[in-house]
């Protein structure tokens, strides 16, 4: 079978590739309001290619959200398990098309990866749903509901809506979510944690207006050297985050190598790290507290005057076992009673998302470990965590208690997911595509 099945492979993918690519020529980007239109036409080209496989398919869409497509093949086997595949077809913004080698919504190929905003998150992962069930053809040995999502690149706000509206269209005994990594080219892995999100909007205010530094420095302080004392206050002298209430918990034990750290992360040969624990700890089940942006002044230009008001965005990651709520309630109490010399003080929270941890036992997830092998050529799959967040992992968690959550990916370390130069390595996209063909034969095993 497996021979017959990587024939197949070989004869798919071609076409598989094509489709891919014009989707990723489709400017979905969510974010933006000006190209609304290209998101729609996005959902309307998926629903097209399920089409085509005898899908049923339709467009939808709750609480005024982006548009989704829900599409359904039945097995011709009477007692079939029903497999949810979800992937999104929204992308980020593309941002500075100068800092791409190519453009970005043209994909291009360059030693082995197909570069192009989407080519890997998470079309690619739509294109991989699409490329298993063209291998598999008529014999589909389960029932399989398409679910691709329109918005998740904003934060999926309509999505528990849309849960609650197709509940029992999309309940399924398991959930492949195709929006994750793998731990390297030719090492696959499955995620079974991700850390969650607290973004929060911290302005200090210490002036009416602003006032001349020679004239009154030394005696008022300035908003921005109050801001900074507060953000430092976050961190201990080691980088650890320093705010009582957070939680965090073990990881596994992982190996990543020094060497694959600095080159993935792009941190400079002095740059130490921050923190405390293990590497795969620090990124993975503990909290982390970023300064992601800057309301000020610029620096080219600026008077000399006392700024009186200034506004940092904080981007807090909390481990698996901590609460959006809890988590929180921490920081904010931490930032209240550490301001500097009775400045005022104004937080706003800007969006959020439950951290996840995932029991990767059972059935399906030998299932699924023995298909990665198989298709990796006797490598077995890592289980991983991911520093990131994916917050409607656990709205899926919540909604189907009873289903085996898979989460699987086309991405790799060097996909460079929402930056510039997008890519996806093809190789690895022909292994993920094989797996997950392997994967819904086994589960129609089961």
């Amino acid at each position: 079978m497996s021979d017959e099945l990587r024939a197949r492979v070989a004869d798919v993918l071609p076409g598989v590739r094509r489709d891919l690519e014009s989707l990723v020529r489709i400017q979905s980007v969510s974010a933006d309001p000006e190209r609304a239109g290209e998101v729609r036409r996005s959902a309307e080209a998926v629903r097209d290619l399920f089409a085509a496989e005898g899908f049923e398919v339709r467009i939808t869409s709750a609480d005024g959200g982006r548009p989704a497509v829900i599409a359904h093949k039945s097995s011709a086997r009477p007692d079939a398990k029903t497999v949810l595949l979800y992937a999104h077809h929204d992308v980020q913004p593309e941002n500075d098309h100068a800092d791409w080698d190519s453009d970005p919504f043209e994909p291009t190929e360059r030693d082995g990866r197909l570069y192009a905003r989407g080519a890997a998150d998470d079309k690619a992962g739509i294109a991989a749903h699409l490329g298993a069930i063209r291998i598999l053809g008529d014999d589909l040995p389960v029932n399989v509901v398409m679910f691709v999502e329109g918005e998740e690149e904003v934060g999926s706000g309509s999505l528990p809506a849309l849960l609650r509206q197709h509940l029992d269209e999309l309940r399924a005994d398991v959930i492949v979510i195709a929006d994750s990594t793998n731990w390297d080219v030719g090492v696959p892995a499955l995620t079974t944690s991700l850390r969650g999100l607290v973004r929060l909007d911290v302005q200090v205010r210490t002036l009416t207006h602003a006032v001349h530094s020679g004239m009154w420095g030394g005696l008022v302080p300035d908003s921005l050297m109050t801001l900074a004392r507060l953000i430092a206050n976050c961190h201990d002298d080691e980088g650890s985050v320093a705010v009582e209430g957070l939680y965090a918990g073990p990881a596994a034990d992982v190996d990543y190598p020094e060497q694959r750290l600095r080159a993935e992360s792009g941190a400079l040969p002095g740059v130490r790290w921050i923190g405390s624990g293990s590497s795969v700890e620090r990124l993975w089940t503990r909290p982390a507290l970023s300064v992601i942006g800057l309301t000020a002044p610029k620096a080219e230009g600026a008077s000399n005057t006392l700024v009186p008001a200034a506004t940092a965005r904080l981007s807090l990651r909390i481990a698996p076992g901590d609460t959006v709520d809890s988590a929180r309630r921490a920081l904010v109490g931490h930032l209240e009673r550490h301001v500097p010399w009775g400045a005022e003080l104004t937080i706003t929270p800007v969006d959020d998302g439950e951290p996840t941890r995932i029991d990767a036992s059972g059935p399906a997830y030998d299932a699924a470990r023995a298909a990665f092998a198989e298709a990796w050529d006797g490598t077995e799959p890592i289980d991983m965590g991911v520093g990131g967040s994916i917050p409607f992992i656990a709205e899926f968690l919540d909604a189907f208690p009873q289903a085996s959550v898979l989460v699987t990916g086309v991405e790799d370390p060097d996909t460079r997911a929402h930056g510039a130069n997008e890519g996806l390595h093809l190789a690895e996209f022909e292994r993920v595509v094989h797996a997950e063909a392997l994967l819904l034969t086994r589960l129609g095993e089961l």
